[in-house]
């Protein structure tokens, strides 16, 4: 093998290689390093022939000349980690890959190969990390094989698997102290444990009209905050028994919650259009009392009349019956303001029935009020064979003070004396 450029060595070695003469490839590789005792791509490709003969030793001797020599060469680094593998050096290994994805965090192998490493070592959260990145690459890929499928199968069991561990400890670890907590408090927590453990979303609010900043975006508000609820709860029984005889006149007197202007184009609404799938007895609507509907239920309006609803001229309060058919579904939407928040009291509710706001769906129970933000997303459902029956109030969202909701009246007072003048 005498004579020769690197190069011609070099290339003469690659086509020994390929016709499977490693022993030729070999005499012209170590031509190579008579030459040039550390030619990178030489000691790269005698590494190589070394991990063939299971020599781990040798080729992690001549990996680690190819690193040296051209430090910025991905696959160097990667073959001296598969070398430093097969000698059992898991922290050598550990540093060859993370040296690789210094060079570049894309690098597939290399994640693939140190999420290996953290399986094998018994560190799950980083192998997680590790596959998370593989997942999120993976859906670069055109037409992937059915080997690297299997891989990125592999990924997501081990994401879901770090999860559920990740959800248990915290489960465990909180156990006493939620049992212990306040209703707010565990109810805060348990929402924050969740967001971070991805089991739930945390939303925002978002107002039609007047948004009022700095306030609590909360789902459900807490119960001490209206300490007149249960004043609300305790006529539950006299509020359905005045219901349903209305229920069972020939003229109910129901109109669709919704109904859209002529000429609208079609939207989430579209469905539910003059349709008494949603519909609304009202007792009070934009600050005007419906004497008529009053007259037919007066206890009930008497108990309206007892309660702190906010007083605004053609906006505020409003009261109603919500009668949502069987098998009707309201979509997710948001309200008007967050200056005002919005009450349940539930009447009749077959199985089947339920409420969604934000990250947080509850089922209603006849004669237990909540009192929620209608400015965050919310939607809801009857899934049974009978219709549903709500009492929906309007009241003021609990975190403004008696000044500010001064103000905020006099605000639309101002706004609709402008624009009827």
């Amino acid at each position: 093998m005498a004579g020769g450029t690197i190069h011609q060595h070099l290339e003469a070695a690659q086509h020994a290689r390929s016709a499977g003469q490693r022993d030729v490839a070999r005499k012209h590789l170590e031509a190579v390093l008579a030459i040039d005792s550390e030619e990178p791509s030489a000691r790269n490709l005698l590494g190589v022939d070394a991990l063939e003969r299971q020599d781990a030793g040798a080729s992690a001797d001549h990996f680690e000349i190819a690193c040296r020599r051209e430090p910025d060469n991905r696959g160097h680094w990667i073959n001296l980690a598969t070398a430093r593998r097969m000698l059992g050096n898991a922290a050598a290994e550990e540093a060859a890959l993370e040296k690789a994805l210094t060079l570049d965090q894309t690098d597939l192998l290399a994640l693939i190969r140190l999420a290996e490493l953290y399986e094998r070592q018994g560190r799950s959260a980083k192998a997680a990390d590790r596959w998370r990145a593989v997942i999120q690459l993976s859906s670069h890929i055109e037409d992937p094989s059915p080997e690297f499928l299997a891989i990125v199968e592999r990924a997501k069991n081990a994401v879901r698997e770090e999860k559920r561990q990740l959800a248990t400890a915290v489960a465990d670890a909180l156990d006493a102290e939620l049992s212990e907590a306040s209703v707010r408090d565990r109810r805060r927590m348990q929402a924050a444990s969740d967001a971070w453990l991805g089991k739930r979303a945390i939303y925002a609010n978002h107002c039609e009209g007047l948004h009022y900043p700095f306030l609590p975006a909360d789902e459900f508000f807490d119960r001490e905050h209206f300490t007149w609820l249960e004043q609300l709860e305790a006529a539950t029984a006299v509020v359905i028994e005045e219901l349903k005889a209305v229920l069972a006149t020939p003229d109910v007197g129901l109109v669709p919650y919704i109904s859209m202007p002529e000429g609208m184009p079609a939207n989430k609404w579209s469905e539910l259009d003059k349709s008494l799938d949603w519909g609304a007895l009202h007792l009070w609507k934009e600050g005007e009392r419906n004497d008529a509907v009053c007259a037919r239920v007066p206890r009930t309006a008497a108990l309206l009349e007892s309660l702190p609803l906010p007083r605004i001229s053609g906006r505020a309060p409003n009261a109603f019956f919500s009668i949502l058919k069987a098998g009707a579904h309201i979509p997710p939407h948001t309200g008007v303001t967050n200056v005002r928040s919005v009450v349940h009291l539930p009447l009749i509710v077959p199985a089947g029935c339920a409420f969604r706001v934000g990250g947080e769906t509850r089922s209603w129970r006849v004669g237990e009020a909540f009192v929620f933000d209608d400015t965050i997303e919310h939607e809801a459902w009857n899934r049974s064979n009978e219709d549903r029956a709500v009492l929906i109030i309007d009241t003021w969202n609990p975190h403004l003070s008696e000044h500010e909701r001064a103000m905020i009246r006099r605000l639309y007072e101002a706004a609709d004396r402008q624009r009827l003048g």
